[in-house]
């Protein structure tokens, strides 16, 4: 018996869910829109303006959702600023949740510089200032770094709880790895529903589904592993989260989304549901992801297991 069940619960509420999915999936398009401005053609420009602005957004509501489920919002400062020194920083390199604070408030601000730089692309920013971050050396840094802090942000919230001793959460090194490939997955499902109304062309959407299917096979694969590596831990997962963690996240957030995204389809008209479709089956299944991870272990009472009840 892993003495993980022996520990007392951290009690998230359905705040830190909400943030798990939606850092994840903010992430994961920060990463791609990166990717794009870095290698894509000029017809992915509108991908990559979507893709930023989902990031910036997708920042905010992370730090508000993290905000209201402290005891005491109004003391979210507190993760930064060392309030009996001010203005000293509070960083705390050992400790996950200092370091996550300050990742998320980096991701925040890269993102935004890197959506006003974009903006410039559609006429919304035309001041001198912003030229920087529109073209040459400083706006390609911009959206690099702001790509790489998604990806620190999709993979730290499963790193998160690697590191918090509750069953499941500590008792497999993969689950890091498997939030890091459902942010991928979940961030161009949403650059999919999103960027057709910001221009995209059929040839970059297809290339996003495409990216899509790959990361839902690396996801499967690290969901085997993960739950492989949990050995006599899985009877944890005789519940209805079991249930959910194969119907709903295996099935219809993994391997029904693979079935739609290989049918020929073309991105115009009726043709493009079975894509859009898949979008938001692979969008469920990342919600799903975290529900079921993290209410299976909240939900475990220390002894009720221990004696096999």
């Amino acid at each position: 018996m892993s003495d993980t069940f022996f520990s007392g619960a951290p009690h998230w509420t359905w705040f830190i869910i909400l943030y798990f999915f939606v850092g994840g999936l903010a992430g994961g398009a920060a990463f791609l829109a990166a990717v794009l401005d870095w290698f894509g053609r000029p017809e992915d420009r509108p991908v990559v303006r979507t893709g930023f602005s989902v990031a910036w957004w997708g920042a905010v509501l992370s730090g508000l959702l993290l905000t209201l489920d402290l005891g005491q919002p109004f003391r979210f400062w507190h993760m930064l600023f060392q309030s009996a020194h001010l203005p000293a920083l509070m960083f705390k390199g050992w400790s996950p949740i200092s370091f996550g604070a300050w990742g998320l408030l980096a991701f925040g601000g890269f993102a935004a510089l890197a959506t006003l730089g974009k903006l410039g692309e559609e006429g919304g920013v035309r001041t001198p200032g912003f030229v920087l971050l529109q073209r040459g050396v400083v706006a390609k840094l911009v959206t690099a770094l702001a790509g790489l802090l998604g990806l620190f942000l999709a993979g730290y919230t499963g790193l998160l709880l690697s590191v918090t001793n509750r069953p499941i959460w500590a008792d497999s090194p993969w689950l890091g790895a498997l939030f890091l490939a459902s942010g991928a997955s979940t961030g161009a499902a949403t650059l999919i529903l999103l960027a057709p109304r910001r221009g995209a062309p059929e040839g970059s959407l297809r290339r996003l589904a495409a990216f899509d299917s790959q990361a839902l096979l690396v996801e499967l694969v690290i969901l085997a592993l993960f739950v492989a590596s949990l050995g006599a831990i899985n009877r944890v997962w005789l519940s209805v989260w079991g249930v959910l963690l194969v119907v709903g996240v295996a099935g219809a957030g993994i391997l029904l989304p693979l079935g739609l995204h290989l049918r020929p389809a073309r991105f115009g008209g009726l043709a493009a549901r079975p894509v859009a479709n898949a979008a938001k089956l692979v969008l469920l299944g990342g919600f799903l992801l975290r529900l079921t991870t993290l209410l299976a272990s909240e939900g475990i009472q220390r002894y009720r297991v221990a004696a096999g009840r």
